[in-house]
């Protein structure tokens, strides 16, 4: 009786070689692809001078010290019209009226240009920006001015 099976075929070096290729094809094309993602998307420096930056560090570290001493409690939501809504209110829970608030609205990727922010009290603590924000993701650099007192806030609104 006769097989009906084929004869096997043997590995060979030549198998191994078109393996390793493709293994190594393979991973330098997921390689160039993501590095050109990444130079793609990155938006700029973080800051002009990491020396000089690294100076103030420490001014910095004293001015969040006291800006938590104010114990000022915020909210940063966007309205239904995508203007900066910001309320702001004391430790105790009262509003903190007659303020002067402005902000920086920057994309995250830098691919939008920045916008600058001022805003208008509507209610007692309650702040709504003039300008609305585009569509998208921003970073909102909010800077707070009230009797003396000053708040620096970063947040981020979708």
């Amino acid at each position: 009786m006769m097989s009906n099976s084929l004869p096997a075929r043997r590995f060979t070096g030549w198998h191994m070689t078109a393996i390793l290729i493709a293994f190594f094809a393979v991973v330098i094309a997921v390689n160039l692809l993501m590095a050109t993602v990444a130079v793609g998307s990155f938006g700029g420096t973080v800051v002009e001078n990491s020396y000089v930056a690294s100076q103030r560090f420490n001014g910095w570290l004293a001015a969040a010290r006291e800006q938590g001493r104010l114990g000022w409690k915020d909210d940063v939501p966007t309205d239904h019209a995508r203007h900066v809504v910001l309320t702001l209110g004391d430790d105790a829970g009262a509003p903190v009226r007659f303020g002067t608030v402005k902000a920086l609205a920057r994309h995250p990727l830098g691919r939008a240009a920045d916008i600058t922010l001022a805003f208008r009290e509507t209610a007692p603590g309650h702040y709504v920006s003039e300008v609305a924000l585009p569509p998208g993701r921003w970073h909102v650099r909010l800077s707070i001015r009230h009797a003396g007192s000053e708040q620096h806030l970063i947040r981020e609104i979708d």
